[in-house]
């Protein structure tokens, strides 16, 4: 994202008006190395959708080139890997995670079919480790090649290094699930993001979705869900108006409040 690259509201008819405003980062937020820049951002909220977007007057293309996992995990991918997989039942955001997806599938298919997924943004690749120990045929892409790495090498799935918006599979493979966990909210046009991701999918197959949701607006700008890493903050009704402009319509969009505190929208999507 260059200085200046305009952000905007998905829904049809958007009505921006400002709202949280920073001039430096807020407390929990990770201190990442702008290269001597000024810290300037905010973000606007449509009043007709409720869908937040953010205004940052710094350049992060280097950001997002590699500076997000410097700043955030470094090199310690495996260290935080198994930590988190340590994390009890009741204090574990991924454990959850791997339920709601593993229960969605059942009721959709019932316990003969083994589906393939393809998770999307994969991190720490704790997620597509959880779903493979279940028995899933997974698949783990990130555009930064050292998570990649890392989901091959210490989460023993199979991994991509690519950039989702434009890599193809060789094989002209598709997945019976595609998941986004956390990860649209990352992403300059979310639609485009949702509309490439039919390209991939298995007719009759669904796609998963975790985003940080605005209510959390409501406990003040010092939230996670308003750090500088999320270009977006989703209502149910732009994450709906997102996947619709995407070619996929809602089976199911709830809200929640997961272990760690955060405050998500989760929706599982069909295409349309």
């Amino acid at each position: 994202m260059t200085r200046g690259t305009s952000l905007s509201c998905p829904c049809d008819k958007p009505d921006p008006v400002p709202a949280f405003q920073y001039n430096q980062p807020p407390e929990g937020e990770t201190r990442f190395d702008w290269g001597g820049q000024t810290y300037q951002r905010g973000y606007k909220k449509c009043r007709n959708c409720g869908h937040w977007h953010a205004e940052i007057q710094m350049d992060l293309t280097d950001f997002y080139r590699g500076g997000y996992v410097d700043g955030t995990y470094g090199d310690r991918l495996k260290e935080n890997f198994k930590r988190i997989l340590a994390l009890t039942e009741n204090l574990s955001d991924n454990t959850a995670r791997v339920k709601r997806v593993l229960d969605f599938a059942k009721r959709k298919w019932g316990e003969k079919k083994t589906p393939s997924l393809l998770d999307v943004g994969s991190g720490l690749a704790v997620f597509p480790f959880r779903m493979k120990k279940a028995g899933w045929q997974v698949t783990a892409l990130d555009p930064d090649e050292r998570a990649a790495a890392h989901a091959r090498e210490n989460a023993g799935v199979k991994s991509v290094h690519a950039d989702f918006l434009q890599w193809e599979p060789e094989t002209g493979e598709r997945f019976d699930v595609i998941t986004l966990n956390k990860v649209l909210e990352h992403v300059e046009d979310p639609i485009t993001m949702m509309a490439h991701a039919r390209k991939w999918i298995q007719p009759g197959g669904f796609f998963y979705i975790e985003v940080p949701n605005v209510t959390a607006a409501q406990k003040g700008p010092g939230r996670e869900e308003f750090f500088i890493e999320h270009l977006h903050v989703f209502s149910e009704s732009s994450l709906v108006s997102v996947a619709q402009r995407g070619g996929w319509s809602a089976d199911s969009v709830f809200e929640l409040q997961e272990p760690s505190g955060k405050l998500s929208l989760c929706a599982f999507f069909s295409e349309t």
